[in-house]
């Protein structure tokens, strides 16, 4: 089972279609309970960092995902499911993350022909050896929205690069923690790819 978190925000219906797709069994929930009994665990979001936080204190959602990431479960953030993973935001703030990387998430700085928030496709390329995206093209255009972007103190951290007025971290890795900036929902075939291989991982 695929507990799908329900932290108040985000795309969840959309992302548990996706999942499904690829043969996953995603659960919707805000049980921690559930969280902490789920084989992999999904934070989607989208809206306003503080508001994601929020919802995840609020309920005791932020210490199951502690607790199936320190347990080895794979994980998959995507957009603020990404975001919240540093230690702080400075969207509304600064306001704290989970402090399970360290960094944090700073604004686009709009300029001549650079629109905040981005939005839309994007090319990505790869870091390094990502095993997630086994099978899917190198480079790759997938979907964003966003206007803040996760600054990793340790640039190891970064697992997929795109460029937006400068380099920007795209995806991020460490051991079973995955997440991506970009909504692979929202992706076309190579994001149904990820998370096809997130589903089989």
């Amino acid at each position: 089972m695929i507990a799908v978190v329900d932290s108040g925000s985000g795309n969840l219906r959309s992302v548990a279609k996706a999942l499904e797709r690829v043969g996953g069994t995603p659960t919707v929930t805000s049980d921690p309970d559930v969280v902490r009994r789920a084989d992999r665990v999904v934070v989607p979001g989208q809206g306003a960092f503080r508001d994601t936080m929020a919802g995840l204190t609020r309920g005791g959602l932020d210490e199951a995902v502690r607790e199936a990431i320190a347990a080895g479960k794979p994980y998959l953030g995507i957009c603020l499911g990404l975001q919240v993973l540093f230690e702080e935001s400075e969207e509304h703030g600064p306001v704290r993350g989970l402090g399970l990387l360290p960094g944090r998430v700073v604004r686009f700085v709009a300029s001549p022909g650079l629109k905040v928030p981005h939005m839309g496709w994007n090319q990505v390329t790869v870091c390094s050896g990502e095993p997630l995206w086994r099978g899917l093209p190198d480079p790759a255009h997938v979907y964003f929205v966003h206007s803040y972007y996760a600054v990793p103190d340790d640039e190891n951290l970064t697992a997929l690069r795109t460029d937006y007025g400068g380099p920007v971290c795209a995806a991020v890795r460490k051991d079973n923690l995955f997440a991506t900036q970009f909504h692979p929902e929202k992706s076309g075939d190579v994001g149904l790819g990820l998370l096809a291989n997130f589903v089989s991982a």
